[in-house]
């Protein structure tokens, strides 16, 4: 299985939810995403992966999230996912994709995670 972890090494669950990947013996790609901003198309493929908008993978508490949606309407998916290359603090995490199944989960608990091979 090819899993992929959208992930702020900062972050205490976004670790907690790494470890429990790779406790049950996935190798994932770590893409820290504020080194490496997901472009638009990413951002909107996650979106439908997770089955929701974008707004509703931000982040409101973060001064990020503030200044992205100044320039875009909450209801502005494609605006919304091109603002988030300048203000990747606003995407939520961590966000973990089974790219064999095309579904994704935001590790929040970290042990929503194992839905992704669980069933």
């Amino acid at each position: 299985m090819n899993i992929t972890i959208y992930h702020n090494p900062s972050c205490s669950k976004s670790r907690k939810t790494l470890e429990l990947i790779e406790k049950h013996g996935f190798a994932p790609k770590i893409v820290d995403y504020l080194k490496a901003p997901p472009d638009a198309e990413t951002v909107l493929r996650l979106a439908s992966q997770l089955g929701v908008s974008v707004v509703e993978i931000l982040r409101p508490g973060e001064d990020d999230y503030v200044a992205l949606v100044e320039n875009a309407s909450p209801d502005d998916n494609s605006a919304l996912a091109a603002g988030l290359k300048n203000h990747p603090r606003a995407l939520q995490r961590p966000i973990v994709v089974n790219e064999d199944a095309g579904k994704a989960i935001i590790g929040r608990p970290p042990e929503t995670v194992l839905e992704l091979w669980q069933k």
